[in-house]
């Protein structure tokens, strides 16, 4: 038995680690946390100084038992997690639940999984920071605590099985708000003038900077520069400078990406997981910029060797973010020599963006020269601007030019313009005047709220991704995907002496990608801002995170942090409980033209929905419709509310038995008899004509037919199926697990009762085999 065990969080880590380390060594996977907060209740005892109930999880139970087994065999335990402070309580809980004795445990930690990392770390190895652990550990509690007492208000005030959560709803806050700006934005036309020139060198692109304001002024201008005589009244060439950007941290790493290469934040981290741990990359998880000396040095002989001495301008950046967690290295390649890796795709990618940005970064400024040229006439008040850049020397832009999230849209100048003198005659050749709108803020893609989050001081590296990914998934949030309307807009066009209007057509409002808030999004933020305004406060949210890095530092008693917390906080919990009216984001849209009762939009039970009639005032059960997936109670017209009421729609029959097409609690469907098939997303209910609806149903009996494995003619309730877990027993609404073994094609009616009559059941499916 080898004489030191090695513990790691992952079998990929583990497995990289071992072909570095001699036969006297054995690493092992914990498979991240082996125990955490109970499930059940609260699981802290908050009358005893906020003292969790640590329990280790069932599916853990039996690497407890393996890594105890070889714990006690071993002369040392090593415990090699992530060195961030999820990492550190990770080893804390290693250390707790396998009863390590502290003479036989050492810790040891480092940023790449290099061999000479590893080796350095073993020679330097360090107790336990307990300062990092109990950082986790308020962090960990104080999250519970909000979404225990917070979520069972949102149950009662606004709909069943909603969840908050400190860091998610400030999130979703900020995409509501987004939504609203928009929404109240008020749309203005101007117009844009620029046109072609022609110098004895060639054509110069050229505009007037300011918008026109109206189209009397649009012609007037047109007017003066027909005939116009355009003389070149200035030509400025000016040196500039471009530097290189800091090596990636992973907020910038997730922006990046998004950009480059269409990564969501989640998928980002997941391949630099990967990456990391087959020892190409530093770690993943930091808002540091620094880079070690090995690193820099490392750096500056690849760009020598690679592009030239003249290439290589070493550098250290600074961290601007004041609360960065420890003393961390920025994300980069653990060998600068390897230029490109052999692998999956998504990780060549990434690992090819990280490379340039980190080797970029140690590279020599561009030097450029900026040429601006003015061309006006007597005639005219206004100058024409053409505008050209040329690189002189690349530098850096060799190998990496930086993405800009706000330059979605933006025109960028560049190429070289013709050479053109003061004094110059140009011939106007072609003028164009365009109406273009004004835009509201842009929705927030994955990377835009990334760093809009942590310009905020909300939240930190090890926390952007899983947020992004709660508030979608709890749905809160989404990614519609509009298809943008048509828009008419005029066009004037200035040539050969003739000045000519047209009105063309464009699409605005496409978009694909972007976060948007749900109706039940909107209503639970405005909730929570109407009585948990602390809780929502973005400087509060920044303000506990600082905490947490004082914590870590040593600055700060965890427990004492979380008692000036909660106390307010629990009362506030309890007085909203009680005083508190229910919402639902109601919104009156207009009376029924034939009845005449009320039509209004509300989040109900199951979502948004459109209610005609109030019992209580009129003494009638109200009637009820389900929004369609892509209409809110926000933006609803009454007479696309009273489109709804016309479903189900009959369709027509087939095989005897009519076909509808319907919205139910879980979308648009058509049915036949009791078999239901979910419309797509691309078809619309109000739309869909038979012959589509019996291709859906047809598939859908397809794919059940592939589902059953065993009906029975005396009993239609029993049915033995295939379950994403494997095969299950069904009878009714009930699911229940079969025992191993058995041959669930070969099993009789009665065993299948009596396994039923055996076994709990469970309405959500059947889950997992033990």
């Amino acid at each position: 038995m080898a004489k030191n065990l090695v513990i790691v969080e992952s079998p990929a880590k583990a497995k990289t680690i071992e072909g570095y380390l001699g036969k006297d060594f054995i690493v092992k996977s914990s498979f991240g946390h082996v125990r955490d907060l109970a499930k059940k209740g609260v699981a802290i005892d908050i009358e005893n100084n906020f003292a969790p109930n640590y329990i280790v999880s069932p599916d853990k139970k039996q690497i407890v038992a393996e890594l105890k087994k070889l714990a006690k065999e071993a002369e040392m335990v090593w415990l090699a997690t992530d060195e961030d402070r999820e990492g550190e309580a990770i080893s804390w809980h290693l250390f707790e639940t396998l009863g390590l004795d502290k003479k036989k445990t050492k810790r040891i930690t480092f940023n790449e999984i290099t061999k000479s990392a590893i080796t350095k770390a073993i020679e330097s190895p360090r107790e336990i920071d307990s300062k990092l652990v109990n950082a986790q550990q308020a962090r960990r509690i104080l999250d519970r605590l909000v979404g225990f007492e917070l979520s069972p208000v949102l149950w009662r005030k606004v709909k069943p099985s909603l969840s908050a959560g400190r860091v998610q709803s400030v999130a979703v806050r900020l995409i509501v708000e987004r939504e609203k700006e928009i929404q109240a934005f008020n749309i203005e036309s101007y117009y844009k003038i620029g046109g072609f020139f022609n110098s004895k060198n060639g054509t110069l692109k050229s505009d007037i900077s300011r918008n026109i304001e109206s189209e009397s002024e649009v012609e007037e201008i047109l007017s003066k520069c027909n005939g116009a005589t355009f003389t070149v009244l200035n030509v400025e060439k000016k040196p500039a400078t471009k530097k290189p950007v800091a090596p990636f941290t992973t907020s910038t790493l997730q922006q990046e990406a998004s950009l480059k290469l269409g990564f969501s934040v989640t998928r980002t981290m997941s391949v630099a997981q990967r990456l990391y741990e087959s020892g190409k990359i530093t770690y993943m998880r930091t808002d540091s910029v620094n880079l070690s000396e090995t690193a820099i040095n490392g750096a500056k002989a690849e760009i020598k060797k690679a592009y030239g001495e003249e290439y290589s301008s070493p550098q250290q950046y600074k961290t601007k973010n004041s609360g960065a967690q420890e003393a961390h290295e920025a994300i980069r390649p653990t060998d600068f020599s390897v230029h490109g890796i052999e692998g999956e795709n998504d990780e060549v990618k990434l690992y090819d963006l990280i490379w340039k940005r980190a080797i970029s970064s140690q590279m020599s400024d561009a030097q450029l020269e900026r040429t601006t040229v003015k061309i006006g006439a007597n005639e005219l008040d206004d100058k024409f601007i053409s505008k050209g850049e040329v690189v002189k020397f690349d530098g850096f832009l060799k190998v990496y030019l930086e993405s800009n999230l706000e330059e979605e849209d933006r025109d960028v100048d560049s190429g070289l313009l013709p050479a053109v003198e003061e004094g110059e005659t140009v011939a106007l050749d072609e003028l164009n005047a365009t109406q273009r709108f004004s835009r509201p803020p842009a929705r927030y893609v994955e990377a835009s709220l990334v760093k809009k989050l942590e310009s905020l001081g909300i939240g930190r590296p090890s926390t952007y991704a899983p947020t992004i990914s709660t508030i979608q998934k709890r749905g809160y949030v989404e990614k519609p995907q509009r298809e943008g309307v048509e828009r008419q807009y005029d066009k004037w066009t200035l040539k050969g002496g003739e000045i000519n209007k047209e009105t063309l057509t464009e699409i605005t409002g496409r978009e694909t990608n972007k976060l948007a808030p749900t109706d039940i999004g909107i209503v639970v933020t405005e909730f929570l801002m109407e009585h948990f305004e602390h809780i929502m406060d973005y400087n509060f949210t920044a303000q506990v995170e600082k905490e947490f890095d004082e914590i870590a530092k040593g600055m700060v008693e965890w427990t004492k942090m979380l008692e000036s917390f909660y106390g307010p906080f629990h009362h506030k919990v309890e007085d909203t409980l009680e005083h508190s009216e229910r919402v639902t984001g109601e919104r009156e849209l207009g009376t029924h033209p034939k009845s005449g009762r009320k039509v209004i939009a509300r989040i109900g039970r199951f979502g948004p929905m459109i209610q005609i009639g109030d019992e209580q005032e009129d003494g009638e059960k109200p009637e009820f419709a389900s929004l369609r997936g892509t209409q809110s109670i926000n933006t609803i017209t009454l007479e696309e509310a009273l489109e709804l009421f016309k479903l189900p729609r009959t369709l027509g029959e087939h095989e005897n038995q009519p076909i509808k097409a319907n919205v139910g609690r879980f979308g648009p469907y058509v049915q036949q008899g009791k078999l239901f098939a979910s419309i797509p997303k691309e078809q619309d209910p109000m739309t869909i004509t038979l012959e589509e609806a019996i291709e859906l149903i047809k598939l859908k009996k397809e794919a059940d037919s592939k589902r059953i494995i065993k009906q029975f003619e005396e009993n239609e309730d029993v049915q033995l199926l295939n379950g994403r877990w494997g095969p299950y027993l069904k009878i009714g609404k009930k699911n229940f697990r079969l025992p191993k073994d058995v041959k669930p094609e070969e099993l009789t009616l009665q065993e299948c009762l009596d396994i039923a009559e055996n076994q709990p059941s469970t309405k959500k499916g059947a889950k997992k085999k033990s």
